[in-house]
């Protein structure tokens, strides 16, 4: 071990980005503590933003933030790798092979040390055991998933545009009608329009039919009904077909297999639900049906004092018998936590319970609509809102993250330099 803590935090979503930053402007800095932070991928991106690097209308070249350069201004260290296994007698744990974009090897396995160990590790789409959803189907859980979807979605309606036949469409279909799916739909519907503003051949709006299908008897559950129902009827007016009450049986190549029909498609994407790595049940640690590290309210992992677990991969159960939920704002509330309790172990003091804040949901239907709820914890009231005012307070969610990761002023820095190269550069991403 080393003459100081050494904390490991093991992915870079949300809630681990933001830990290793609140650790390293405060332990790191003052050299109470040594972190690190261990993530697969050299780029971080909001994960929410993922369907609009799917659809093309955001470019990870913008957004992503380097983490070797990030942790160099914020006093932590980057490791390149995925995590392979955990040893805790011994307190260390291995990362796998780091093998190059041929395949070819450039590190072999490296074992680490820890002090303390903090899992952030997300979450995956769940197939639900069903085996052609991973040949057949598209999933957004990644940088690189989005983006290869987007080159996919391109190359289709290049070959639509130079091949159609009269009456074919652009077919895609979507699994899940949470968030990530309903976002999915209307923004591939804002870039069917842009294709058009461009001048590709024989595109236009009616060009693409996108289907919807959600195994519960409505879409977006997490927000009231009515609001619900406002955003099937928005979907529905751009062209989408809203499928609810429809369980998907098998997936075949372009083919969805329900209970009563078959659904075709040219692209299909599956975002129903979601689970932590699947490597997780295979360590010695408490997990749930799900794969989630089951924690304290202090997000020890229960039976360790020094290993946590936040964001997506943790699981706890709030006062109301009802889980924390796979969200945003969790894994945001889990870090500024999972901070204070760190902070507080090194320098031996007490810790705190985690208590989530339900700040409500929010929705945006690309450019065509935005609404959601928003709980206002002090007069005890839940606002519904729409319009502009939905639109601003969704597009705060994510400047909160900047804030947490870049400060103020360098988030002010970077909102000035994406509003410029907007002005200048496509609304479209087409390559």
């Amino acid at each position: 071990m080393s003459s100081i803590p050494r904390i490991m935090i093991v992915g870079g979503g949300a809630a681990g980005s933001e830990l290793a930053t609140r650790l390293g402007d405060s332990l790191g800095k003052k050299g109470l503590a040594e972190i690190n932070l261990i993530d697969s991928q050299r780029i971080h991106l909001w994960k929410p933003l993922l369907h609009e690097v799917a659809s093309g209308s955001l470019d990870t070249g913008r957004e992503a933030l380097s983490y070797r350069a990030h942790s160099a201004e914020h006093n932590y260290y980057f490791h390149l790798g995925v995590f392979k296994g955990l040893d805790v007698i011994k307190q260390t744990f291995e990362l796998a092979p780091l093998m190059d974009h041929h395949g070819k090897q450039i590190l072999p396995v490296r074992t680490f040390s820890y002090d303390y160990l903090v899992l952030a590790l997300g979450a995956k789409c769940n197939d639900f055991g069903i085996e052609g959803v991973k040949k057949h189907c598209f999933t957004l859980d990644s940088t690189a998933e989005a983006e290869d979807f987007h080159l996919t979605l391109l190359n289709r309606f290049l070959q639509f545009s130079e091949m159609a036949q009269p009456n074919e469409k652009v077919r895609v279909a979507i699994v899940g009608g949470g968030a990530t799916g309903v976002e999915l739909a209307a923004e591939l519907y804002a870039t069917t329009d842009r294709l058009e503003q461009f001048g590709v051949h024989k595109i236009h709006h009616s060009s693409l039919s996108v289907t919807l299908i959600e195994a519960a008897d409505r879409i977006l559950p997490v927000l009231p009904k009515s609001l619900s129902n406002k955003a099937t009827t928005t979907l529905t007016n751009l062209g989408v077909d809203v499928q609810t009450n429809v369980l998907v049986k098998d997936v075949q190549a372009q083919k969805l297999i329900t209970e009563d029909s078959e659904i075709y498609a040219d692209l299909i994407v599956w975002a129903a639900g979601v689970k932590a790595p699947d490597f997780l049940e295979e360590l010695v640690l408490p997990t749930n049906q799900l794969n989630q590290v089951e924690v304290e309210s202090t997000l020890q992992v229960k039976g360790f004092k020094n290993i946590f677990a936040i964001g997506d991969c943790g699981f706890l159960m709030k006062a109301d018998g009802c889980p924390v939920p796979s969200s945003a704002q969790a894994a945001h509330q889990m870090a500024a936590l999972c901070a204070r309790n760190l902070s507080a172990m090194v320098q031996r003091t007490h810790l705190s319970e985690f208590n989530y804040n339900d700040h409500g949901a929010l929705v945006s239907l690309s450019h065509f609509q935005t609404l959601g709820n928003l709980i206002d914890e002090i007069m005890h009231k839940n606002w519904k809102v729409e319009g502009r005012v939905a639109h601003w307070a969704y597009a705060s969610l994510y400047r909160q993250h900047q804030f947490a990761l870049h400060g103020f002023w360098k988030t002010m820095w970077v909102m000035l330099v994406n509003l410029l190269e907007k002005r200048v550069k496509p609304k479209l991403k087409l390559y």
